[in-house]
């Protein structure tokens, strides 16, 4: 039995929409509306790694969740924070998956030079609440009655994470196909896995 924590490849959308697909069709976790299909989160994997990581953690093989980053906001002044997202497989929540997803997310994103992680969560969460607490995210605020989704009126609550101090001159942060030939890259996504009960 193990567990590995790796960035996504196009392959896995099958697997991905697999965990995305009830989400998106049986909860108002997620404010899409529509299922997407696998071509579309094949094209999303895709364009994420163009800049962002999106991992995901294999245990004894399978897809058990995946944590992606993406940009905040598209001006040029926000490029240093970036909105993070983690969802785990049913089977295998409450082993420490989205901790240990988590856990990686942030270090690779404090290697590419990101300053913070900010997390949305469409409310009633209490796990993903706990989620990004357990990992350093703390209550900004919430936007009261901002999306409709499952017949009601919902919430999003803002958590924020400075990923390292503020520099006075910040450089652009590091396209993640450059962050991965970095030679401690595979120490880096190995960061969660000591929180990953198998």
């Amino acid at each position: 039995m193990s567990a590995v924590i790796r960035l996504a490849q196009r392959s896995d959308a099958g697997a991905i929409l697999g965990i995305y697909s009830p989400i998106v069709r049986d909860t108002h976790i997620s404010f899409e509306m529509t299922v997407p299909d696998i071509a579309e989160i094949e094209s999303r994997i895709a364009k994420t790694l163009l800049q962002y990581p999106w991992l995901v953690c294999e245990i004894n093989s399978q897809v058990a969740g995946y944590a992606y980053a993406s940009a905040f906001r598209s001006r040029y002044a926000y490029q240093w924070t970036t909105e993070t997202t983690v969802y785990v497989h049913p089977d295998f929540q409450r082993r420490g998956v989205s901790r240990g997803l988590y856990v990686s997310l942030i270090a690779v994103l404090r290697r590419q030079g990101y300053c913070n992680a900010v997390g949305v969560i469409a409310l009633p969460n209490p796990g993903s609440v706990r989620a990004h607490e357990a990992v350093g995210f703390g209550k900004i605020g919430v936007f009261e009655n901002v999306g409709y989704k499952a017949g009601n009126w919902r919430d999003t609550g803002w958590w924020q994470l400075e990923l390292r101090p503020m520099p006075d001159s910040p450089q652009p942060p590091q396209a993640i196909t450059d962050a991965a030939k970095d030679a401690r890259f595979g120490e880096l996504l190995e960061a969660g896995l000591p929180y990953i009960r198998i």
